[in-house]
């Protein structure tokens, strides 16, 4: 009676054991699938951009800090769209079109005009930003227009539309045209007198100008100049460039781009003729 009594307390506390491992593991299984739910949920996609950080306002560095408008403005769009709000990845300007072909970026934000020839290679967003070339010249040059930069010294960056219209002016193969690797070493060309003039995007050189005084710079327009407009680039075929077009939308809309726009260039925007590009 005694033995029989401790086997039946034995299985009884078996039991037990079996019964409490079977809800204790019925249980856990539960709790962490609805904490995988959950995060799946609020866990938002992170994508890869790339720009060329020494074009400031738009873009430049501040230590390792990449900031300026198209920062800002790309942050806008990339909360509107639900990607995670991430600042772009300076890598220059040539690679930034080899890292975008090769699909090794998302997107690339880098005051990149739209042309037909770019966009045999690669997709644009909608306009997000009006612009023109300018001339950028010391104050007591005698050059006026884009015509009397023939048989100048004339600064550029490589790659861009001011190199495309000085050649424009000069012809493709003048050695009248000094290419940089960006504009403030065409514009330091400029200061140190191996050039006489720096063509580039208004706002870059308007705001160069205006930030160093001492320097005696003054910018001239030339009506010849066609207005450009910048773009998100993407990849050949992207899927993302439908729904970066509406998030774009949506941040002209909600009258965020004006805030932004108006914090960086202390102007506001003609939203509509931006709308009206597309």
């Amino acid at each position: 009676m005694k033995k029989l009594s401790k086997l039946g307390l034995v299985l009884v506390l078996g039991l037990m054991m079996l019964l409490t491992a079977c809800g204790t593991s019925e249980t856990g299984s539960t709790d962490s699938g609805n904490s995988g739910d959950s995060g799946a949920s609020d866990e938002k996609k992170k994508l890869r951009i790339v720009t060329d950080a020494a074009y400031a306002p738009f873009e430049s560095l501040e230590g390792d800090k990449v900031v300026g408008f198209d920062v800002d403005f790309i942050g806008a769009v990339l909360e509107e769209a639900g990607y995670e709000v991430v600042a772009p990845e300076h890598v220059g300007w040539d690679p930034l079109f080899i890292e975008i072909e090769s699909e090794e970026a998302d997107l690339a934000i880098s005051a990149i005009t739209i042309n037909s020839d770019r966009q045999q290679t690669y997709d644009f967003s909608v306009p997000y930003f009006l612009s023109t070339n300018k001339i950028l010249i010391p104050k007591d040059s005698d050059i006026k227009s884009g015509a009397d930069l023939k048989g100048k010294k004339v600064a550029v960056q490589n790659g861009t539309t001011g190199q495309a219209t000085a050649e424009a002016i000069l012809g493709t193969n003048s050695t009248d045209i000094k290419k940089f690797e960006n504009n403030n070493l065409a514009i330091q060309e400029l200061l140190a007198g191996g050039a006489d003039a720096v063509i580039a995007d208004n706002t870059v050189i308007e705001e160069y100008a205006k930030n160093n005084p001492d320097q005696n710079l003054v910018v001239i327009a030339d009506d010849s100049f066609e207005q450009e407009f910048y773009g998100v680039m993407f990849p050949k075929g992207s899927e993302l460039k439908a729904e970066f077009d509406e998030a774009i939308n949506k941040v002209f809309d909600s009258g965020k781009y004006e805030e932004i726009y108006e914090e960086w260039f202390g102007v506001a925007p003609d939203v509509e003729n931006l709308k009206a590009q597309q």
